[in-house]
């Protein structure tokens, strides 16, 4: 049955509140996983700060060419900004095009995130492939975070508070990454782990 006059405008603006809704977390979740903030963002897509600040708290309706711009600034598909989360299958599969990279200030590590955007504010997990030499600094995380470094292939280290631990193929390190921390690749070799980082965790003694 087809909706006409003023229930085909409210259905239409109870779809477009929905549709506002769910870019409002997503840009959110990204903007997070990314460690920007709402500056940053605003400088990086060209998107007014304030107008950012709306649409995560689903106060605006955005015009197309606005979130164009912060999926290009997000490094993420304009089509899974849109998604809903409701209407997606069990079974969720993201392509290459649709993992945001993050590099570190040498350009020699590379960590695809490669965890579900709804965990984001407490639970990542990164793939981490890494140039012989390359070195990921990191700030702080908040009060209580951990974070595990399985290695995969080559040799990683971790520094944190003065204390540095190594790591092989097929070894772990488990570390406090609320505070400032560094991970190297060491060796001749390339290297490749998987990287998790537990927020909001339990603070340890």
């Amino acid at each position: 049955m087809a909706v006409e006059g003023k229930d085909r405008s409210k259905a239409l603006e109870a779809g477009a509140q929905m549709l506002s809704g769910q870019l409002g977390k997503t840009v959110q979740r990204l903007r997070k996983a990314y460690n920007l903030s709402l500056s940053e963002l605003a400088e990086q897509s060209g998107v007014a700060k304030s107008i950012i600040s709306q649409i995560e708290r689903n106060e605006t309706n955005p015009t197309l060419a606005t979130i164009w711009r912060l999926s290009q600034a997000l490094d993420i598909s304009i089509d899974r900004v849109l998604s809903s989360a409701d209407d997606e299958p069990f079974i969720q599969k993201s392509s290459r095009a649709d993992t945001p990279i993050l590099v570190s200030d040498d350009g020699k590590m590379r960590l695809a995130i490669i965890g579900w955007i709804k965990t984001v504010e407490w639970l990542q997990w990164y793939d981490v492939q890494a140039e012989p030499g390359a070195v990921l600094d990191s700030d702080s995380h908040q009060r209580g975070s951990v974070e595990c470094l399985s290695v995969l292939e080559g040799e990683f280290e971790v520094e944190v508070g003065g204390v540095v631990q190594q790591a092989r193929t097929g070894e772990s390190l488990r570390y406090r990454c609320d505070r400032p921390h560094t991970v190297r690749c060491i060796g001749n070799t390339p290297g490749r782990a998987v990287m998790v980082c537990i927020l909001k965790a339990a603070v340890m003694d």
